[in-house]
């Protein structure tokens, strides 16, 4: 058993969008130590320049390391699009990003070769979903689209507003007239309103939640390089980071995760 195998699992997201992949990862490896980072001080990444994200990226990487990680996720789509290989050359331990378990799952669900995105609008612009998808299947129909208002009503707890109907009504009419009948939820803040993305495109669109993907990825690595947690505690620990005020995180995380969450700001 290699020494790292005590170490815990980094998480990396621009703001509370990756409490998803804390939440699959921590139900699919409940003894696994995790250790959580938000940029909240410079969120949201989607508007950003790709060399910008890829700064602040390689930063928070940089921060994890330093709490001993022996293993990073990029819980982040657009962070992934911009740069996934640029940190692997500059990271020693296995570095995951949220893009390539979406596209799997997506390949596997569709039945009409008809697959929807929707991601912030870095991660549309850089048409990483298309390519990965017509990669493995050229004849596949693809329609992506940026939902910019979904991270922010994520971020301001504004899920359940009737302004949040008519922002997903608006942002998900092509894909009904598309006839998708897959749709990759291209951002981890997404599936914190899923309820709302499945009423508003109807019971016949599948929905890929990369944050469920991701955890199963986490697994698997973690299995073929015998670095899972020796230690079968029962609470493994998770310590949670930001670099803007740690107060409406620990709100929304503490309402999320359904456990009182304190974060502790960095500068970085």
């Amino acid at each position: 058993m290699p020494a790292s195998s005590y170490r815990a699992i980094g998480i990396l997201d621009s703001g509370v969008g990756g409490l998803t992949v804390f939440q699959e990862i921590s139900r699919l490896l409940p003894h696994e130590k995790i250790i959580y980072f938000g940029d909240t001080a410079r969120m949201p990444y989607g508007p950003r320049p790709e060399e910008e994200v890829r700064r602040f990226a390689l930063q928070i990487i940089g921060f994890l390391q330093s709490q001993e990680i022996k293993i990073a996720v990029v819980a982040c789509n657009t962070a992934t699009a911009a740069g996934l290989s640029h940190y692997r050359e500059q990271s020693d331990i296995p570095v995951l990003g949220v893009i390539k378990p979406g596209v799997d799952a997506a390949l596997g669900q569709t039945q009409n070769g008809r697959i929807g995105i929707i991601g912030t609008a870095g991660t549309v612009r850089s048409s990483i979903y298309e390519k990965a998808l017509r990669e493995a299947r050229p004849d596949l129909q693809v329609i992506a689209r940026p939902c910019p208002l979904f991270v922010l009503l994520v971020e301001n707890d504004l899920v359940h507003t009737p302004e949040a109907e008519k922002v997903a009504q608006e942002y998900l009419a092509p894909f009904d007239r598309a006839g998708v009948d897959t749709l990759i939820l291209g951002c981890t803040h997404y599936p914190l309103m899923a309820g709302l993305i499945q009423k508003t495109v109807g019971p016949g669109v599948f929905l890929i939640n990369s944050a469920e993907e991701i955890a199963r990825e986490v697994k698997t690595i973690l299995t073929a390089q015998q670095l899972h947690n020796p230690l079968q505690c029962p609470e493994p620990g998770y310590r949670f980071f930001v670099s803007g005020s740690s107060h409406p995180f620990e709100e929304v995380a503490s309402k999320m995760l359904s456990r009182p969450i304190k974060a502790y700001q960095v500068t970085l």
